[in-house]
């Protein structure tokens, strides 16, 4: 099956699966290096060409500046040229609202060493505390350095609709906002599905299967109540309990199980499409860190939901409680369940 591509951008195409980064940092387990970049040739040869990293994500960056130079040496340039990466600038809580040019380009000078390359083909900016002074100023210097050539594209991570729209309406050429979008968390369709539609901004969706939550392995299970070994079940169990709890979560598996028995894939196949055939929705981002669960997550290119499956499934959602507010709002706030669990200065140790 082929691997389905859009376009997020005029003369710009991606792939409608990406390859998530965040799980070769070192949060999930160690990471063996060389397999990992390896596998990514896997990847990029079943079509999945687009990869995700960041500037927070240590050692990520390197990683995919490694897997390019290794393309080029045995495929050739031409070859390298049809991956797209997507990098993030994600500046430290406590460095806000005192960055400076030199800071910013500081960051983006440093990703495009890391990733051996002349050119980001897109920076998507995240801003911890819009009570923070900057934040318009700092997405501006972004705009300077895409100007200057540095930056192909601008994007956004984990903003909601008010403060996407105070970047556009002040000249930050957002064409995407990955934001966390799933079965489970709804939450950009309160205000970002809007701007999209106004602007044709696209979604980058990333926590489509929950941490795994939403696959098959969890189907029938109890409770396993908040002990885990990462901070990403953590903060899906969070989602999860405020969705409606687990018995509204265990029925919401049992009904993908039945549209995942009708077409022969798996639940987080389901899940995964269900995300994709929203509006406004360009791609979703899969974490891996090497290729061995790639069959299964391809298998999302191999059926469509009708209007049989989105009634099943809509039927279960009506039910959901939440998670509130609008996108990334329980994370921004650091004394609440959601924000304690998140890490904030991280840039300054990458």
């Amino acid at each position: 099956m082929s691997v389905e591509r859009t376009a997020l951008a005029p003369g710009y195409e991606i792939s409608r699966l990406i390859r998530g980064g965040w799980q070769l940092a070192g949060g999930h387990g160690a990471v063996d290096r060389e397999r990992a970049v390896s596998d990514m040739a896997a990847f990029v040869d079943a079509g999945v060409t687009t990869f995700d990293c960041a500037d927070i994500y240590t050692g990520v960056e390197e990683m995919i500046g490694a897997f390019r130079e290794r393309l080029i040496a045995e495929r050739g340039a031409e070859a390298a040229r049809a991956l797209q990466v997507h990098t993030k600038f994600v500046p430290d809580w406590d460095a806000l609202g005192r960055l400076t040019r030199a800071d910013v380009r500081g960051v983006i000078t440093r990703s495009l060493a890391r990733l051996r390359i002349e050119r980001l083909d897109l920076v998507q900016f995240h801003w911890w505390n819009y009570d923070a002074p900057g934040l318009v100023e700092t997405g501006l210097m972004l705009k300077e350095l895409q100007d200057e050539g540095l930056i192909a594209r601008i994007g956004a991570t984990n903003f909601d609709g008010p403060h996407a729209r105070a970047l556009v309406e002040a000249g930050v050429p957002l064409v995407s906002m990955q934001s966390q979008y799933s079965l489970l968390d709804p939450r950009p369709e309160v205000s970002l599905a809007g701007l999209c539609g106004e602007t044709g901004m696209r979604l980058l969706c990333y926590g489509t299967i929950a941490g795994g939550f939403l696959s098959a392995r969890w189907l029938g299970r109890p409770d396993p109540g908040d002990a885990f070994e990462n901070r990403s079940l953590v903060k899906y169990k969070l989602i999860i309990d405020d969705f409606g709890g687990w018995d509204l979560f265990q029925a919401l598996l049992r009904t993908l199980d039945a549209v995942a028995t009708k077409y022969g894939v798996g639940i987080t196949a389901v899940a995964t499409r269900w995300v994709l055939q929203r509006p406004h929705v360009a791609a979703a981002i899969v974490g891996a860190r090497y290729a061995e669960h790639l069959p299964e997550n391809l298998a999302v290119f191999g059926f469509a939901l009708d209007a049989q499956d989105e009634a099943a499934i809509a039927a279960v959602l009506a039910q959901r409680t939440g998670p509130a507010g609008d996108a990334y709002t329980l994370e921004r706030d650091r004394d609440g369940k959601h924000g304690r669990i998140m890490k904030y200065n991280l840039n300054t140790a990458s």
